[in-house]
């Protein structure tokens, strides 16, 4: 019994990421399928490009103030945790995880994403 808990215990992580992409390529081929269905009833080849462009996924910059107030915030919950109920090993971790949000922050306040931002950044740069 304890041989099969084992192997269960170092494949599971393989198993699981393999199930994420087995169904992220399966999505994907659907899509595809999708797209080529509705293309051959259109026309119009500029109806077909503009099917195209709507069917991409527009990423968006990452707003790392967002993600370093979670991140900080969950850290320090993590750390009151384990003040109150576990221990020294989730405080550690907590104040890892503060740490990592601390570093977000700032990181969103050197590197601005908006375009508005960074214009205004370029120009306080060029008035020094």
């Amino acid at each position: 019994m304890d041989e099969v808990t084992g192997w269960i215990a170092v494949l599971l992580p393989a198993i699981i990421v393999f199930v994420v992409f087995f169904f992220a390529y399966k999505m994907h081929k659907n899509k595809i399928e999708a797209l080529i269905e509705v293309a051959k009833s259109l026309q119009d080849p500029n109806d077909i490009r503009d099917l195209i462009d709507a069917m991409h996924e527009k990423k968006k910059p990452i707003d790392y103030r967002r993600t370093g107030v979670i991140t900080l915030f969950a850290g320090i919950g993590l750390f009151l945790f384990g003040i109150y109920f576990i221990g020294d090993i989730l405080k550690g971790v907590g104040l890892l995880l503060a740490a990592i949000g601390i570093g977000q922050l700032i990181a969103g306040y050197l590197y601005p994403n908006e375009g508005v931002e960074i214009t205004q950044a370029v120009e306080r740069f060029e008035e020094k």
